[in-house]
């Protein structure tokens, strides 16, 4: 069975690294080549940092995966679904390559990160880079805890892994959507808890959900919190992290997923809403500044990359 990428399903971490890359021209060959020695180089240093649990993750841009691996295609992937509504916006950005390493030490984030930008060397354009930190007991930078409804256990890898009957060639591959949001933490703090609470649907302190007669069809966990047609949650797995100094404060939002769409419905309700147009009031005080769209192959299949010419 091909394995899944250790980042996708793993516990969170106390630092991250996130790393987004555009591939320069011609040097397509060059950087598969160099793909396929990464999960190796990050198992040496899983070793040689035991205690840090390093995990890394690798995924390859909507937009570019077409050039990069012309044979086949998973079957859902496709660009990051741009959106705006009033003063709400969900951008997109075309990013080649993604690349995440998280770790409960900051400093062997930075020896990875500046290993693999010099492995990938004159290949790639570093176009951001942003480090996330854990806050608290795992809390957003708003107070509240962040992904609260997040799968657990083996279901964790139900929900972020596609299945080999599903598509064999991109068994243990995951959909994977970011998004940097930089919140309006000024705004924020001017609302009393409860404000804040009603604003999520659930309280700060205990991270307790309202029950749902009492939520607003504005709160965060009415919006993002879907069902389909059979009643069956739309599940994503969350490793987002917060980021940011004395200016500027977010979040930087990471989603894995064994299909697009979970995704793509679960922004469309907070952004344009209900048929009333309720829309997710946090979107009062954040607001997304990116977003961009990847499949993170399994590393079975990331090893067995190699130049076309060979």
């Amino acid at each position: 069975m091909a394995r899944e990428q250790f980042g996708v399903c793993a516990e969170p971490n106390l630092h991250s690294y996130y790393l987004l890359f555009n591939v320069l021209d011609n040097k397509n060959d060059y950087l598969r080549h160099t793909l396929a020695k990464l999960p190796q180089m990050f198992v040496e240093y899983q070793e040689q940092f035991s205690e840090s649990n390093l995990n890394t993750v690798i995924a390859i841009g909507a937009a570019y995966w077409d050039e990069f691996y012309p044979q086949a295609k998973p079957a859902g992937l496709r660009p990051f679904p741009a959106m705006q509504r009033d003063d709400r916006v969900a951008p997109a950005n075309n990013v080649d390559l993604y690349i995440e390493i998280r770790s409960d030490r900051a400093d062997v984030n930075h020896i990875v990160s500046t290993r693999v930008c010099e492995m990938l060397n004159s290949s790639v354009e570093l176009v951001e880079q942003v480090k996330g930190f854990r806050y608290l007991d795992g809390r957003d930078l708003t107070g509240f805890v962040d992904g609260t409804e997040n799968p657990k256990g083996p279901h964790k890898r139900e929900v972020a892994l596609v299945k080999k009957e599903i598509q064999p060639v991109f068994a243990s591959g995951s959909y994977l959507h970011i998004q940097r949001y930089r919140h309006n933490m000024q705004l924020w703090q001017t609302l009393k808890t409860k404000q804040q609470e009603d604003v999520y649907g659930r309280t700060k302190r205990d991270d307790i959900e309202y029950a749902s007669q009492d939520k607003a069809d504005t709160a965060h966990t009415k919006r993002a919190n879907l069902k389909d047609d059979q009643g069956n949650s739309l599940e994503l797995v969350r490793q987002s992290m917060p980021y940011g100094h004395m200016k500027v404060q977010g979040l930087f939002f990471v989603s894995y997923c064994n299909n697009p769409d979970n995704f793509e419905l679960i922004l469309n309700s907070m952004i344009n809403g209900d048929a009333d147009g309720n829309f997710d009031h946090i979107l009062k005080y954040t607001q997304a500044e990116t977003g961009a769209a990847f499949f993170a192959p399994s590393i079975d299949f990331i090893e067995n990359l190699a130049p076309a010419s060979q």
